[in-house]
């Protein structure tokens, strides 16, 4: 079912990876806007998420292949690879300058949404599991969970859009700005090949091997 799953998501990666890309020909840009773009992804699978939860309340019953895509899409593109950039890249080079203690502050807000939504997911697993198993009681708590994500998110990416980006941006020269962007470029085609290779040992593990 995982390989299912990652033949559905990774050719929406790719193709995000190519729309990157392109703009990257296109001439310069800011190390912000891969993350902006990454957010229009993620607020598409909030949508959809909302949509499920109104069915699975409606219906009383839960779509475990559709909770184990969105397992895989969060832990995977929005917080290995989008909180990646943020968190190794952009919000560690902000460390080594003198920013203001506003933005010192939205940026830890910004860290805790990171980790609020890392909970939120592990709790989603363990009670998909659960309901996996015969627990069909779990399914308020499973739409609990989602309406929890969704929120989040949604308010998450509106603080870094509207609140944080750009301001941060001035505290980067055009060269700084330029070797983030190209950090961020090798960040994310080195997490293809994190990716697969989790893929193959899954697989691997599945036979025993």
């Amino acid at each position: 079912m995982r390989v299912r799953i990652i033949a559905v998501i990774m050719p929406v990666f790719l193709i995000l990876c190519s729309l990157v890309m392109a703009a990257k020909e296109r001439g310069p840009m800011m190390p912000i806007a891969p993350l902006m773009i990454e957010h229009r992804l993620i607020e598409r699978m909030v949508n959809v998420v909302e949509e499920q939860t109104a069915r699975f309340r409606q219906t009383g019953e839960v779509d475990l292949v559709f909770l184990d895509s969105l397992i895989d899409f969060i832990r995977f593109y929005a917080d290995k690879v989008h909180h990646g950039k943020e968190e190794n890249i952009l919000f560690a080079e902000l460390r080594k300058k003198n920013i203001t203690p506003g933005h010192k502050a939205v940026m830890e807000e910004l860290l805790q949404e990171h980790r609020r939504a890392r909970a939120l997911v592990g709790q989603l697993d363990a009670v998909a599991e659960s309901y996996r198993s015969g627990d069909k009681g779990s399914l308020p708590e499973i739409c609990t969970i989602l309406e929890g994500l969704t929120s989040l998110y949604r308010g998450h990416i509106i603080k870094e859009d509207r609140h944080f980006f750009l301001p941060v941006m001035n505290y980067f020269s055009k060269e700084e700005q330029n070797a983030m962007l190209q950090e961020m470029w090798e960040f994310d085609r080195t997490m293809i090949h994190v990716k697969y290779k989790e893929v193959v040992r899954r697989s691997g593990e599945k036979i025993g091997k």
